[in-house]
């Protein structure tokens, strides 16, 4: 059998997706300013989105980003979800899976706050998150803002948790 008689009838069902050619944004726009075309699909205003990106990002607790921007915790997790930033929703997937039988009326929302775990702040939150996606262009403008911004342990201040785990270069001999 030949090559082309294995060949003969395949077809290709799923096409490459376009991504385009990658950009360095270098611009010295801040986020805030960047994120107020979007703020119709922000649950905070653009000031106190960028306050939650830049704490949480640094290494800050979602409560600790949300006390620095004046917003309840919930709303910071809400818009940094919203960001696309990772890492905020306080179920892990199986769990999620539960909010998602509940969101197609497979289970009644007790029986499923209780397999959760039983709190209802985290059932709300990841409620929020399996019913709003991140918004792409605001994920991408963070993205891109975080792509410029400094490596990790630099920049944290007097609460620096990496201060004497990150050496220098010199270090490297």
């Amino acid at each position: 059998m030949t090559l082309s008689e294995i060949a003969e009838g395949l077809e290709v069902t799923v096409g490459q997706r376009d991504r385009g050619v990658a950009v360095a944004d270098d611009t010295e726009t801040p986020l805030a300013e960047r994120l107020r075309e979007h703020a119709e699909d922000l649950p905070c205003t653009p000031e106190a989105t960028a306050t939650l990106v830049d704490a949480y990002t640094a290494g800050r607790s979602v409560g600790d980003a949300a006390a620095d921007a004046g917003v309840a915790p919930m709303t910071a997790a809400k818009a940094l979800h919203r960001c696309g930033v990772s890492g905020v929703c306080p179920l892990a997937p199986t769990r999620r899976g539960i909010v998602r039988d509940w969101l197609d009326g497979r289970i009644a929302r007790s029986e499923a706050v209780a397999l959760t775990g039983g709190d209802d702040a985290d059932f709300a939150l990841a409620t929020y998150v399996e019913t709003h996606d991140p918004v792409p262009a605001v994920a991408d403008v963070v993205g891109a803002k975080l792509a410029g911004s400094s490596p990790l342990g630099s920049g944290l201040g007097a609460d620096d948790p990496l201060g004497d785990a990150l050496g220098s270069s010199d270090d490297l001999r």
